[in-house]
């Protein structure tokens, strides 16, 4: 049977085995300056590109260069366009590269391609269109979806082992409407469920050819095995699926896009997918899903690929609604490390910074570093999730019994936060870990909070929580099999309840 401990605020230095407070008085102190939601997303781009100060080692970014022959497409509105793109983005990388423009007006295209050394320029006016027919992203392709590999559709922009590629402009891209895509997506269950870990990818085919196939659905602009990735300043409409997917990927630049993809279901906005080096800034999104993810490869075949997502920068970005502002997992068998945001709004989203895993998936992530966020939020602040739903993962998701730990036994360790301005929320911290694998070393400092309820933790060693002004409807702290943790200097506000 499990044993919850509640406390008070007021009776937190009473004795509890395994937690410590400090007997220091109090002391003033200040948040640093933390960005409005008006300093940061798509609309305040800069033109340049600022130097990464990380705390860990990356790389410096800079804009890619491409030659300077360009060419300017020749579009017809009353047909998809796939063969004109693809074959001059083709033609252009077979000669050394350049810019393939597309002209102003909105065209129709099936999946685009794109190739070593081409800048696919979409300016202000110009609008590509993708067909919501299956045969136009035909035949399958080599992607990855939910963290398991597959022959599937891709994406609407995609590409395979290329290097110096980009997407830039002020243009929009619209997602698949009409036809019989999101009518033939595969809804049988979670996906290691539906391909075996032992089954050859080249027998994992899911390209809908057969007339009452199911097929997985293209995600919005997913690279794999690329190097040298550069996209800036488009908008996306009306995923099917995730938007930007750069997947086992090194040197990434996401930059001033602006994502809509609200009451889209798994319509993430931008998934880094074992992917390192990568660079998100001054990005809008407001997504059907969790907004800006990191993601690491799911359960046996993601550890069988182990290529980890690491060393990440994601700076003065706005996320305007979503499950999750800022989330790592729920894939995560090869590992998230090295991850760094700062200087970042989440406006409207449920959760603000979320962390997934289950126990079936594998792996974990260590030295993820938050500093510098404001949260307006419909739910939780900080929120740990690692145990999933039955509906998901079965008896799994139930706390109890500890299992033993394996190689599919996931963990959370080394997560820091600093400098955290939380206007609005349900719960300031709730942890929900896993017995033999808890939670390990959580580290917040300097925050200023306005929650209704302010802790919960279950399985959690090892943290440290200071200086902290709260303004909560209760003063509630509740831990299940939580030890090792210090509390030093809270500031508290019941706030009157009417």
């Amino acid at each position: 049977m499990k044993k919850t401990i509640y406390l008070s605020l007021i009776s937190l230095l009473l004795l509890l085995v395994g937690c410590n407070t400090s007997k220091k008085k109090s002391e003033e102190w200040t948040l640093a300056t933390i960005p409005t939601i008006e300093q940061v997303g798509h609309v305040n781009l800069p033109d340049d590109i600022a130097p990464v100060n990380a705390p860990f080692e990356t790389v410096q970014f800079s804009k890619p260069e491409f030659p300077a022959d360009t060419v300017f497409l020749q579009l017809l509105p009353d047909q998809v366009n796939t063969g004109e793109i693809n074959d001059a983005i083709s033609a252009l990388s077979e000669k050394g590269g350049g810019v393939v423009a597309v002209p102003q007006g909105e065209w129709l295209t099936g999946r685009v391609e794109l190739a070593s050394n081409v800048n696919l320029y979409i300016p202000e006016g110009a609008v590509l269109r993708f067909s919501g027919w299956v045969k136009d992203f035909q035949p399958a392709v080599f992607t990855r979806v939910e963290g398991v590999e597959v022959m599937s559709l891709g994406a609407c922009i995609y590409a395979n082992d290329q290097d110096n590629i980009a997407i830039t402009g002020r243009g929009k891209l619209i997602g698949p409407a009409g036809g019989d895509i999101r009518e033939r997506i595969d809804r049988s269950g979670v996906i290691e469920n539906v391909i075996e870990a032992t089954t050859p990818i080249k027998e994992r085919i899911f390209d809908g050819n057969q007339e009452s196939g199911t097929i997985f659905p293209p995600m919005f602009i997913s690279p794999i095995n690329c190097t040298n990735v550069y996209v800036e300043g488009v908008s996306l409409e009306n995923t099917a699926f995730w938007n930007v997917v750069p997947i086992y990927c090194d040197h990434v630049i996401i930059r001033g896009i602006n994502v809509n993809s609200v009451g889209v279901p798994r319509g993430d906005g931008i998934d880094i997918e074992s992917t390192r080096n990568v660079l998100i800034e001054y990005s809008t999104l407001a997504c059907g899903d969790d907004c800006f993810t990191m993601k690491a490869g799911r359960g046996l075949d993601g550890l069988r690929v182990n290529k980890p997502t690491e060393n990440v920068v994601v700076r003065y970005c706005l996320a305007r609604e979503g499950h999750g502002g800022i989330t790592v997992g729920s894939e995560t068998a090869a590992v998230i490390r090295n991850l760094y945001v700062h200087d970042c709004v989440f406006d409207d989203t449920e959760v603000g910074i979320r962390f997934k895993t289950r126990r079936p998936r594998g792996g974990g992530g260590e030295n993820l570093i938050y500093e510098r966020i404001r949260m307006n939020l419909k739910a939780t602040a900080f929120k740990w999730d690692m145990l999933g739903e039955p509906l998901f993962v079965g008896e799994l998701a139930e706390r109890l019994p500890a299992r033993e730990l394996n190689e599919l036994t996931p963990w959370y360790r080394n997560i820091q936060a600093k400098d955290i301005l939380i206007e609005n929320c349900t719960h300031f911290v709730k942890v929900l870990g896993i017995p033999e694998s808890p939670l390990e070393e959580l580290n917040i400092e300097n925050a200023e909070v306005n929650c209704t309820n302010f802790f919960y933790a279950h399985d959690l060693d090892k943290g440290s929580f200071k200086n902290m002004r709260l303004s909560s409807n209760d003063s509630i702290l509740e831990f299940v099999d939580a030890r090792n943790l210090l509390f030093e200097i809270l500031k508290h506000l019941l706030k009157r309840l009417i």
